[in-house]
């Protein structure tokens, strides 16, 4: 589930997985996969901490045509790209069987070619800024401790975390280059034990707020 997380330059924002049979995020109206960011994520924390271009990445303008999360939960509006991707690949009957599969990269061709018919491909630019403080993903930019909301938010696998706590390989690469990175922007940052991850929103923040109610009138 996407929750609500703030930004510098764009208030409260939605960031995260929406479906638990891929590793698509969204972040407001733009996506990427998990994959891609966490490289991003590991070039960052190198000593040169170059500029950088998450991609492949699409943006969807109109929020009527991302869809109705809720909705395609519970199986009863399946509007926009979010319902052509939950037609597919339905919520499960199972409530227990609701956690984020570390294996949601193998669907990826499918949701490249759902994505080509409702979003616009967009890389977008990624960087470090050390002076500032600041990590840009687009036209989104993030304090240091709103980013590290964000890597806490992938370590977890969201809200419902990873599938039996097994985290992809490219999440451990992203936190192994993070806690070693001499960029100020990481300093500090600490993934094990969870407990030690500060303040990432609960599903009551998102839920509040009505970041999973993409498309609704």
């Amino acid at each position: 589930m996407p929750l609500a997380f703030e930004s510098l330059s764009h208030g409260t924002v939605a960031f995260g997985f929406f479906n638990i049979e891929s590793d698509l995020l969204l972040l407001d109206r733009c996506f990427f996969f998990a994959a891609d960011f966490c490289s991003q994520v590991v070039a960052l924390a190198g000593a040169e901490a170059p500029e950088g271009v998450l991609g492949p990445a699409w943006v969807i303008e109109a929020q009527a045509d991302i869809g109705d999360l809720m909705g395609a939960i519970a199986g009863v509006r399946h509007t926009g790209f979010i319902g052509a991707v939950y037609r597919r690949f339905p919520f499960p009957e199972d409530p227990a069987r609701f956690k984020q599969k570390p294996d949601g990269w193998k669907t990826r061709p499918m949701l490249m070619e759902i994505l080509s018919h409702c979003a616009v491909r967009r890389d977008l630019p990624i960087s470090a800024a050390q002076a500032a403080d600041v990590v840009a993903i687009g036209g989104y930019r993030f304090s240091r401790a709103g980013f590290r909301q964000l890597l806490a938010y992938v370590w977890r696998g969201g809200y419902p975390r990873w599938e039996n706590d097994v985290r992809p390989d490219y999440v451990m690469r992203m936190a192994q280059a993070v806690q070693g990175s001499s960029n100020a922007v990481f300093a500090g940052s600490s993934f094990v034990p969870d407990a030690d991850l500060d303040g990432l929103p609960e599903k009551e923040n998102a839920e509040d707020r009505g970041c999973h109610d993409y498309g609704r009138n």
